[in-house]
């Protein structure tokens, strides 16, 4: 059991995964315009990894994960952080940041439906199911949006949708049900390690070293590196674990609002990415469907534990 947590600490947690969060976006694309994407989040992430369980040994808590449970952990880093994190930082060489924040506000909508579809899952109400028809129409609305700005980019909106939102919610669910002992902290860890390994060594088969030059060494290139590593790998993510542990999926999960705003809205002042009205539409629709269907999933717990 733990003990409930202040409102001053929940607010404090809460905005750091706000205000973190919603700014990785921006980092990653300026990140990848010097610097090749899989290299580029494939050592970030792993690196972070490491500093977590340094962090972890040092304050005496368990590092090594439990026997049986490597598979587990490195099944779901591979989903979390080469086919989530490491599609969405490929995707953002043609995408803009605060299209790919939009586009991911999709992932409650995808774990809602892996929810619904599994025996012991979370059922929907109507209400839940409007919202995934909600959520849908706004990303159709997003791609009509898109389809005129280019191949390249055409391309890279369907591989956030329909690759990297997929992966991290597939990741995000399996995650709460292979979960084992008493460190979510290790666990995360690991997970980033493991993932990032794997996407550092996708990054090395495709040749990505070679495209590192002194060029490619920016100060744009290694802000945005060290920013990602301790904003949002370290900083945020360890609040949201902490908020997942200590108040649960309801709040924690409420990132989903706020970032794609305010990520939406640092695009446009600090790099001037375009909005188009069926974006502003289609961000709308998404957010209000994401609501719904985590209205429905309440109601649906509670009538189900009664």
């Amino acid at each position: 059991m733990h003990s409930l947590p202040s409102t001053w600490q929940v607010v404090v947690a809460l905005a750091l995964v706000y205000a973190c969060w919603s700014t990785t976006y921006l980092a990653i694309k300026i990140g990848v315009r010097d610097l090749p994407p899989g290299l580029f989040a494939g050592t970030r992430v792993s690196l972070a990894g490491i500093c977590l369980l340094l962090i972890l040994g040092i304050s005496g808590g368990r590092v090594l994960p439990e026997k049986g449970t490597w598979l587990s952990l490195f099944l779901v880093g591979t989903l979390l952080f080469v086919g989530g994190n490491g599609l969405i930082t490929w995707a953002e060489k043609s995408v803009d940041s605060g299209l790919a924040a939009v586009l991911v506000a999709t992932v409650p909508l995808w774990m809602a439906l892996m929810e619904a579809l599994t025996p012991r899952g979370e059922r929907l109400r109507f209400v839940g199911w409007l919202g995934q028809l909600m959520g849908l129409s706004g990303v159709c609305l997003l791609f009509a949006g898109r389809s005129g700005h280019g191949e390249g980019s055409y391309f890279g909106t369907g591989m956030v949708v329909l690759a990297s939102a997929f992966c991290w919610s597939l990741g995000s669910f399996l995650q709460r049900r292979l979960a084992h002992g008493r460190s979510p902290y290790g666990q995360a860890g690991w997970h980033m390690l493991l993932g990032g390994l794997l996407m550092t060594a996708i990054g090395l088969a495709m040749g990505e070293a070679q495209e590192i030059g002194p060029e490619s060494i920016t100060r744009n290139s290694v802000g945005a590196f060290f920013y990602l590593l301790i904003v949002g790998s370290l900083i945020g993510f360890v609040a949201y674990v902490w908020l997942l542990r200590h108040v649960g999926t309801l709040i924690a999960g409420t990132y989903a609002y706020v970032n794609p705003v305010l990520a939406v809205v640092l695009g446009v002042f600090w790099d001037n990415e375009p909005v188009g009205i069926l974006m502003v539409i289609g961000l709308g629709i998404i957010l209000a469907g994401v609501s719904l269907v985590r209205m429905g999933r309440v109601v649906a717990r509670l009538e189900t534990t009664a």
